[in-house]
């Protein structure tokens, strides 16, 4: 190991966090005040860029934006987010020369717009001040969420430094931005945590919102199904002789039980109940398609309207589950990227079974397997991809990474130092 002295400010720095780390408690104040800290760090960040691109007069307000700072940090998405809480969504889909329908506010979720129009209404702000309001304060409320959700599992000091990989990933200056994702990860995560404490009227909750917040409640159906499937092998009564081997709930292996019923037996009405909620779950991820339908009056205005955005990547194909990511690649790197997609979904399944990843339980490993097969089966990648998969964070605090030095505080001096990189990149030049 290189010496302090001898190291360069990141890894010092990283060095310094590894220390700090392990004498941390793991209470929601100093949760919320490491994410805070971190949200100081995104706006100096964001605050450096947008002075640097006044002085190079770069191109990076959407239309109809100012050129505040405040401003800044309501572009893009949040422009959007501006347009449907001041005026709403549009009756008629907008089509350009060719009739073809054109990226419009359909593709954008309406909880954060309302939510952040009733903040206006109540209080007077202006839409920026009430969005990053929201983003930030979520994004606080998901980072304590994440935390709780994978320390039963691996212990404070590896939920701690998911925590901090939550706090300065490359992406995590969505969270000082009038961006949703504060609001979708506290939704997924509570409901994540409310499986795993078996909170099956919250994970309803948190899963009817989150479909109306962003794409990806569905995998939160998934999941329930993947611990219903668990629950029923490893608790289900299993009629038989006194001492009978059983599986013990709870442990994962095999243990002598008297009378050949399981301990802790999932009782019929249980399993009604979860079944009931991922089926309202699945009913809520499959409603906004209907919405625009009735509204609009096109029966594939949402597809549509989805679509819009691949027309620079891969022209105007018909959709079909399971092949963008083939898509794409084959279109730009030919065979070798059709390849190169099969290793990364090969290593994306390896990096999930492996002990130290399994070790996080079922209701973590299943929803982070469920997201990651919703976004390969329906999303084309492309510069928001990374975005989109911050919902798969809580796989972080997989001891595989957390239980290795140079690798926790390797992730966390990359993710300090890409963020500046992420911010130029995916928020100046182009939508993250």
């Amino acid at each position: 190991m290189s010496r302090v002295g001898t190291a360069t400010p990141l890894v010092a720095a990283g060095a310094r966090a590894s220390s700090l780390a392990a004498r941390l408690p793991g209470t929601w104040p100093t949760l919320v005040a490491l994410y805070l800290v971190s949200r100081a760090f995104s706006t100096l960040v964001l605050l450096a860029v947008y002075e640097w691109a006044l002085l190079t007069d770069q191109t990076f307000i959407t239309p109809g934006s100012g050129r505040s700072f405040l401003q800044f940090t309501a572009s893009w998405d949040a422009d959007r987010f501006r347009t449907i809480a001041l005026h709403g969504y549009p009756t008629v889909l907008p089509r350009d020369a060719t009739g073809d329908v054109t990226p419009n506010g359909w593709a954008f979720l309406p909880v954060f717009p309302a939510l952040a129009h009733l903040l206006m209404v109540a209080t007077g702000m202006d839409f920026a001040v009430a969005a990053l309001l929201l983003s930030t304060v979520t994004g606080a409320v998901a980072a304590v969420l994440l935390y709780r959700l994978v320390e039963p599992r691996v212990g404070h000091a590896a939920a701690l430094w998911a925590t901090l990989f939550f706090c300065f990933g490359p992406l995590s200056f969505v969270f000082s931005v009038g961006y949703s994702e504060g609001l979708f990860l506290t939704l997924v995560f509570g409901g994540v945590l409310a499986v795993q404490r078996r909170r099956y009227e919250l994970v309803a909750l948190c899963g009817v919102v989150a479909a109306f917040t962003r794409p990806g409640a569905l995998a939160l159906s998934l999941a329930l199904a993947i611990h219903l499937v668990v629950r029923w092998r490893t608790e289900a009564p299993l009629a038989g002789r006194s001492g009978r081997l059983g599986i013990v709930a709870g442990e994962g292996r095999l243990g002598r039980l008297g009378g050949g019923v399981l301990r802790g037996s999932l009782p019929v009405r249980q399993a009604v109940v979860v079944i009931a909620v991922g089926l309202v779950t699945a009913a809520a991820g499959l409603a906004w398609p209907v919405v625009v339908h009735v509204v609009t009056g096109v029966p594939d205005g949402y597809l549509q309207t989805e679509m819009a955005w691949w027309k620079d990547y891969v022209g105007d194909p018909p959709f079909v589950p399971l092949t963008p990511w083939f898509l794409l690649a084959g279109r730009w790197l030919g065979v070798g990227g059709i390849a190169l997609v099969l290793v990364l979904v090969g290593a994306v399944v390896l990096g999930i079974t492996r002990r130290g990843t399994l070790r996080l339980g079922h209701e973590v490993v299943g929803f982070g397997a469920s997201f990651f097969l919703y976004v390969f089966a329906v999303f084309l990648p492309q510069q928001s991809l990374f975005r989109i998969l911050l919902p798969l964070t809580p796989l972080l605090a997989s001891p595989t990474i957390t239980d290795r030095a140079w690798a926790r505080r390797g992730l966390l001096v990359a993710g300090i130092a890409l963020q500046p990189v992420a911010v130029v990149l995916l928020w100046v030049y182009t939508a993250p």
